[in-house]
């Protein structure tokens, strides 16, 4: 009998404990609910600047593209001095000539494409080898359309060594493949106007290597660089004064157009497209859209998943 009665105990007992578990489960506070408002945000405005950074190495003697200025028909010929630099090549279109010219220090490494090639503007058709030091960083496909409009605005820092300095940009970041320089003529006209590069007659052709993407730049006069040294690159790819912006968290879409919830005075959402510009991954510009009194609910709304229609 005494067998009988403490059965039931204990399974009353096993029932009781169950439902204290899932009691708080149900009560985690870790655990919000999608689409919970947070809470709100009001637009600001401060002047913003979005940067790449890109880790670099000193290098001695580098090489880097030149590329077509314009779509055309590329001419080569043996490089001609002008003033103080030497002509690698000629884009001609429209029955004119776009001249290519190396840099001041620099000597030519290679050709890139054949002679009479048709090109599209900004494809490297020549390789320059720098006489010096220089800072080479190599990037990927993504960063390469980051930094593509900006290598005006380039600073640099070896690592334990001189810096930030300005560093200015030589040529292309595009990939390049081999090259090949062609030999210099055996003779050179005592009267030809434009004269020859100095170099020996019967010089055997030489080939520059494909590299990858890379940003190639050099330090200003006075700074002391050493071959190898770790050296780090920071890319300025835009500047938006006076910006209208919001913390990232408030909008939902892509670099240039998204939405937002604006809340009105009773607390509803009403959800509102924008248009997006600069961000430095914690606020980004709302460049329309908004007139900058609203206020924003955090987080951003829900973007529906295109191809179930359900919330992300």
């Amino acid at each position: 009998m005494l067998f009988n009665k403490i059965v039931p105990l204990c399974a009353a007992a096993v029932v009781l404990c169950g439902c204290g578990r899932s009691d708080g489960d149900a009560q985690n506070p870790e655990l919000v609910p999608r689409g919970t408002q947070l809470t709100k945000v009001t637009p600001t405005r401060q002047d913003l600047a979005t940067t790449v950074s890109l880790a670099g190495t000193v290098t001695a003697n580098p090489t880097y593209g030149l590329v077509a200025p314009v779509e055309g028909q590329v001419r080569f010929a043996e490089e001609v001095k002008s003033g103080e630099q030497l002509r690698a090549a000629a884009v001609w279109a429209g029955g004119k000539a776009h001249n290519v010219d190396l840099p001041a220090g620099a000597v030519f490494a290679g050709r890139l494409v054949d002679d009479k090639t048709t090109v599209t503007a900004g494809m490297p058709i020549a390789s320059a080898k720098h006489n010096g030091y220089g800072i080479v960083a190599d990037l990927d496909a993504a960063q390469a359309y980051q930094v593509s409009g900006a290598l005006t605005d380039v600073r640099a820092q070896v690592v334990n060594g001189p810096g930030p300095f300005p560093c200015a940009v030589l040529g292309s970041i595009a990939a390049l493949p081999a090259g090949t320089a062609p030999p210099p003529p055996a003779t050179t006209p005592p009267d030809q106007p434009t004269r020859q590069r100095d170099e020996p007659a019967g010089r055997e052709e030489s080939t520059s290597g494909p590299t990858g993407l890379r940003v190639t730049c050099t330090a200003p006069a006075g700074v002391t660089l050493i071959n190898g040294a770790a050296a780090k690159l920071e890319l300025v790819t835009g500047r938006s004064a006076n910006a209208l912006v919001v913390p990232v968290e408030a909008v939902a879409g892509n670099r240039e157009r998204g939405k937002v919830d604006v809340l009105a005075p009773d607390g509803s959402r009403r959800t509102t497209d924008v248009a997006l510009g600069l961000t430095d991954g914690k606020v980004v510009e709302v460049v329309s859209g908004l007139a900058g009194d609203e206020e924003l609910a955090v987080p951003g709304p829900d973007l529906a998943d295109p191809t179930t229609g359900a919330g992300r």
